[in-house]
């Protein structure tokens, strides 16, 4: 098999070619191809196209509240370091993750719950819109949607994707359930890179461009 010759800055481009030829006549939606494509090229797994979830208010609600300063809550450090600070500098927005924080491991170890599930009640008590982005742990989905029965939490989006076993198809379902603008990967897949991915997706399109992802994104190696 002949090596393809691409001049470094071409690559993400010419992946992004080949996802499309590689997708033929099953494209995605042209509103949300951009995530979807970006999903695809962070995993190389296509099936991405057809199980993600983007509710029609997802992308318009993300682009409102990182506009106003909002903070992207990760449930974990890859997700957060995979998420490209310099386009959410551009709007005064930030991203934060509370799992390693002392307070949190102390209240979890005395409830007897998951640092994740603590760091989202955390997260409920700022005062900036809030986006949830979930890749891993879905004792802290399921939390958010508890707040959000609650009426104690109001997030922006929640983007539900974490991946296993225990729980997982079932705290993406109570997602489903709740009103929240949401993007879910339905199923067992997912993971902290998609989170991010889907995070890069829509700031680089509220940058104006397709491509181009953070130089620290999270890859298949």
């Amino acid at each position: 098999m002949e090596l393809q010759k691409v001049r470094p800055a071409d690559i993400e481009k010419r992946s992004f070619e080949i996802i499309t030829e590689i997708l033929g006549e099953n494209q995605p939606d042209p509103a949300v191809e951009h995530i979807v494509k970006r999903v695809i090229h962070t995993t190389a797994d296509f099936e991405y196209a057809e199980n993600l979830f983007i509710s029609p208010d997802a992308e318009k609600s993300f682009a409102e509240a990182i506009q106003n300063g909002g903070v992207i809550i990760t449930d974990t450090k890859m997700a957060l370091s995979g998420i490209s600070k310099p386009a959410l500098a551009k709007f005064g927005a930030e991203v934060q993750c509370f799992i390693s924080d002392p307070d949190v491991a102390a209240e979890a170890k005395e409830r007897e719950i998951t640092r994740a599930a603590v760091c989202m009640e955390k997260a409920a008590k700022l005062n900036r819109p809030l986006i949830f982005a979930l890749g891993n742990a879905p004792t802290a989905l399921v939390r958010v949607c508890e707040l959000v029965k609650e009426g104690t939490l109001k997030p922006a989006l929640v983007i539900g994707v974490p991946v296993g076993f225990v729980n997982v198809i079932e705290s993406k379902e109570m997602l489903m359930e709740t009103d929240v603008p949401k993007i879910v990967a339905r199923g067992r897949k997912g993971g902290s890179n998609v989170a991010a991915a889907i995070c890069n997706a829509m700031l680089y399109h509220m940058g104006g461009r397709r491509g181009g992802p953070a130089a620290n994104s999270p890859r298949p190696q």
